[in-house]
């Protein structure tokens, strides 16, 4: 007997879906054909296969010693078979079965969420043997303190420290950051994060589950399920709404000693505009969701966002474009075309973070051969070009091989930094020709959508970014933020998003990499960049599907619309039954057929009422 409710129950969507189609072909078989015969069969069939599972989950309520909506479904619908109307019980009984399926859904890509975050994991490391040598063994096996080796393209097994070597990693999974950081002797590095060139030698300082990138995924797991125990709204109201209505019809009886009138409470008390009103809201704003670019996951998601008033932000490819580009260039010399030129040539044959933000905005200039390329290591390139010798690199490049930085250039260098550029300084023949500021731009439209959500009621609006301080102010100042932390960690930000809620807010985070997976899955509302990793897409709540940071601002407004259309569909469904069943007991001109005429006009009110969530749009959006 288990096994067949079990199967029964894991064949909702199915049952859902066969309900549907004849729900159909009772109508086609109504309107077109007038068969009554096979109009009447169908929503029989309709009825018995949906009621089945409603009614299961009600016995297994009762043997919970909980009254829930499921019983006073199934009791209706048994009501209707005995007044004939065989309609009603179909409708009821699919729209319910396909709340189920819409919650399903959504469980089934949180599972598959944390299943893609575990297999980015690291899985073997380059271990220092007794012998000496470097072999490749299973992660498992390397303990704290054990050397490794990593070369250009592995994954960091481990979080450690750089005991030789330097090269620079890609930490955009850790800490969202799209600019590669350079390391060397003495600095930190974590698991998870890419060598992108150069070989490191590390000593293991944490491993297994206590690196950050094992916390990320023991945070997942937590945050989702602290977000799986909340009941939806229309559970909570059936607690009371159901036994109400059992009990009047039981006195009903009682009084009047009449079944068909204690039938017909039943009947007229069914739910069936509640039980379509709500989730008509919640299908019809999911859908013009959809269409203009935003997916809504479910219908607690859209209750919590349209009650947010905490927005915290993540910088690197969400208020950022995430991909460097070339945003100043000071000439100091008279040879610009020229440097350009040699620059460019040497950036196309190098593997630099920065080359390809250089080469795109060098354009049209002429060609040269590169001769005599020397890399040094963490601080720039020396090459040979035409008989020059053209110097491409950081500060500590320029310095070191003795050429000359004016008071003039160093206070440029300065200014460019505190403005969150990465420097790359140019020169010919011990001459500085030039200096460029490289950085990752701000979103053009990001400001103004900002300035538009504060007056939507968002009282905070925050960023936190694993990038350094100076560019998060940056970013924070020229959009108009409340508040900006820069160097965090993913348990950084978790834990600022915990003290949030704490505080009694509603807290809606915003972000694209993996890193950004913890934050997106523990608060009230996570919300993806579409353009970001398909784990931060999964974990979250909300995507932004087109990337279109204006959609935002349309998914806030538009929760907020949905929830005020099913307050009032749920207003139109309790109203009319309480009238109905005042006149039912009060009156005499009440009968069967009038009750039931007014509570299918309330469906075709509430159902009317959410279809207009497919038309909604924003002030000042194109019709």
């Amino acid at each position: 007997m288990i096994k067949v409710q079990r199967f029964i129950l894991g064949s909702k969507t199915k049952i859902s879906l066969l309900s549907f189609i004849l729900i159909v072909t009772g109508f086609i078989s109504h309107y077109a054909f007038n068969y009554e015969l096979l109009t009447e069969i169908t929503f029989i069939i309709a009825s018995v296969i949906g009621v089945i599972p409603i009614a299961i989950q009600a016995y297994q309520s009762l043997r919970v010693k909980v009254i829930s909506i499921d019983l006073l479904v199934t009791i209706a619908v048994i009501g209707a078979f005995i007044i004939a109307n065989y309609e009603e019980s179909a409708i009821v009984t699919f729209l319910f079965l396909f709340g189920s399926f819409l919650e399903q859904r959504t469980l089934n890509k949180t599972r598959k969420a944390i299943k893609e975050l575990t297999e980015m994991a690291p899985s073997v490391a380059n271990l220092l043997n007794s012998n000496g040598e470097f072999v490749e063994v299973d992660i498992d096996l390397v303990d704290v303190h054990d050397i490794l080796l990593v070369r250009t393209g592995d994954k960091i097994p481990v979080d450690g420290i750089v005991i030789e070597g330097v090269g620079n990693i890609n930490e955009a999974s850790i800490t969202g950051e799209s600019l590669p950081v350079g390391k060397k002797e003495g600095t930190s590095v974590y698991a998870g994060t890419i060598l992108e060139n150069g070989t490191l030698k590390i000593r293991a300082e944490k491993v297994g589950e206590d690196t950050t990138f094992g916390k990320i995924i023991e945070l997942v797991y937590e945050a989702q399920d602290s977000k799986s125990d909340a009941e939806k709204f229309i559970d909570k109201f059936a607690k009371y709404y159901t036994p109400i209505v059992l009990l009047l019809g039981i006195l009903v009886f009682i009084i009047w000693r009449d079944i068909a009138l204690a039938i017909t409470v039943l009947v007229l008390g069914c739910p069936g505009a509640l039980v379509i009103g709500v989730p008509v809201s919640n299908v019809a704003g999911i859908g013009n969701g959809a269409k203009n670019g935003v997916l809504l996951k479910g219908s607690e998601v859209i209750s919590d966002f349209s009650k947010v008033d905490v927005m915290v932000f993540d910088k690197t490819g969400t208020l950022t474009y995430g991909t460097p580009v070339v945003s100043k260039v000071n000439n100091y010399g008279k040879r610009v075309e020229e440097s350009l030129a040699y620059l460019k040539a040497i950036e196309l044959e190098s593997s630099h973070p920065l080359a390809n933000a250089i080469v795109n905005y060098i354009e049209d200039v002429k060609e040269y051969k590169v001769t005599n390329t020397n890399v040094v290591k963490g601080m720039g390139i020396i090459s040979e070009i035409n008989q020059n010798v053209v110097y491409v690199g950081n500060k500590d490049l320029i310095t070191t091989n003795n050429l000359e930085l004016t008071s003039i250039m160093i206070n440029d260098i300065n200014t460019l930094e505190k403005l969150g550029n990465s420097i790359v300084i140019v020169a010919l023949n011990k001459q500085v020709e030039m200096i460029l500021g490289i950085k990752d731009e701000i979103r053009t439209e990001v400001k103004e959508e900002l300035n538009l959500i504060k007056k939507m009621g968002v009282k905070e609006l925050v960023v936190l970014s694993g990038d350094n301080q100076g560019s998060v102010n940056v970013v924070a100042e020229e959009l108009g933020l409340t508040k900006a932390y820069g160097n965090m960690l993913p348990e950084d930000k978790q834990a600022y998003i915990k003290n949030l809620q704490s505080e009694g807010k509603i807290v809606a985070f915003i972000g694209d990499g993996v890193n950004d997976s913890p934050s997106l899955a523990l608060a009230n509302i996570g919300i993806a960049i579409g353009s970001g990793t398909d784990v931060a897409i999964e974990t979250s709540d909300v995507v932004l599907i087109n990337s279109n940071f204006k959609t935002l601002r349309h998914s806030l407004g538009l929760t907020k619309r949905i929830v005020s259309n099913m307050k009032q569909n749920i207003i139109i469904a309790v109203g009319v039954v309480i009238v109905l069943l005042v006149a039912l007991l009060s009156t005499s001109w009440l009968d069967m057929r009038i009750g039931m005429l007014v509570h299918e006009a309330s469906i075709l009110v509430v159902i009317l009422n959410g279809m207009r969530l497919l038309r909604y749009k924003l002030k000042g959006e194109m019709k």
